[in-house]
C-alpha cells in the first residue's frame, strides 16, 4: 500500500522541472501520504569545500513561523542561571549533575545550550554530542550568558544549520499541516542566511541545487535563480 502511494506521489513531480519556491511547497503538501504529520526538509548543495576552515558554512537562523517540533532542550547552566533557562523553558536544567548523566548513557534531549563558564564540564562530553551535532557553540548561539534567550529562541523555531562533509545542508522548514505560505516563508528566511553565509574564498556557483521533500514524498526541485533573486 505504501508503495501504490509512494508511486501516485512521484507521479505528481515533474524530475525535468524547477519549481518557484510558492509552487514546491504547495506541491510537497499535495505529496504528503504519510499518516502522521511530516516534517518538510530542505537541502542546499552548496559549491564549497567544507574541509577547509574558511569554507565551513554554519549559522542558526529563527523561523518566523517555527519548525511545528517540539524540542527538547537540555541548559548547562549553575545557580541563578539555571534557574533563567527553567524559567525560559528549559526542559532539563543543571551542571555536572547532567554531565555525569549523560556520560551514563541519557540522551533525552534534542538541542544543548551552556553558559560560558560550564564549558570545561561540557567539553568532556565532546565524543558524545559532537557526533550527534549537539555540542554547544558559541557561533550558533548556543554558548551564552543570556542563557534564557537562547532557550526562548530554540522553543520559538531557531534552528541550525551546518554544511555536511558532502556540501550540503539539511535544515527542518515546517510540517506538511503549515500552509503553503507559511512554509514558503519558513525556506525563504533559511536560504537568506545561507547566502549571507557565503565564505569569501567560495568561487564559481555558490547555491548549486535546492531541493524540499516531506519525511516521505519524492524530492521537489527549486528554481535557485527565481528564490533568491532579492536576496543578497
Amino acid at each position: 500500500m505504501k508503495q501504490k502511494k509512494l508511486k501516485a506521489s512521484l507521479a505528481k513531480v515533474d524530475k525535468s522541472k524547477q519549481y518557484t519556491l510558492e509552487e514546491a511547497m504547495a506541491l510537497v503538501k499535495e505529496c504528503a501520504f504519510a499518516k502522521f504529520d511530516e516534517s518538510v526538509d530542505l537541502a542546499v548543495v552548496l559549491g564549497v569545500d567544507p574541509k577547509r576552515s574558511d569554507q565551513m558554512v554554519r549559522g542558526s537562523v529563527s523561523l518566523p513561523n517555527g519548525t511545528g517540533r517540539t524540542v527538547r532542550v537540555l541548559a548547562f547552566a549553575k545557580g541563578e542561571k539555571e534557574k533563567e533557562a527553567t524559567d525560559a523553558g528549559a526542559d532539563f536544567a543543571g551542571a555536572d549533575d547532567m554531565v555525569a548523566k549523560i556520560q551514563g548513557g541519557w540522551m533525552d534531549f534534542d538541542r544543548v545550550v551552556a553558559t560560558p563558564d560550564m564549558m570545561g564540564s561540557v567539553g568532556k562530553l565532546g565524543k558524545l554530542l559532537g557526533p550527534r551535532g549537539l555540542m554547544p557553540n558559541p557561533k550558533v548561539g548556543t554558548v551564552t550568558m543570556d542563557i534564557g534567550k537562547a532557550v526562548r529562541e530554540i522553543k520559538a523555531g531557531k534552528v541550525e544549520y551546518r554544511v555536511e562533509k558532502a556540501g550540503i545542508v539539511h535544515v527542518p522548514v515546517g510540517k506538511v499541516s503549515f500552509t503553503a505560505d507559511k512554509l514558503t516563508e519558513n525556506a525563504s528566511v533559511v536560504l537568506e542566511a545561507l547566502m549571507k553565509a557565503k565564505p569569501a574564498t567560495s568561487k564559481g556557483r555558490y547555491m548549486k541545487k535546492i531541493v524540499v521533500s516531506s519525511t516521505m514524498g519524492p524530492g521537489v526541485k527549486i528554481d535557485i535563480a527565481l528564490a533568491t533573486a532579492t536576496m543578497v
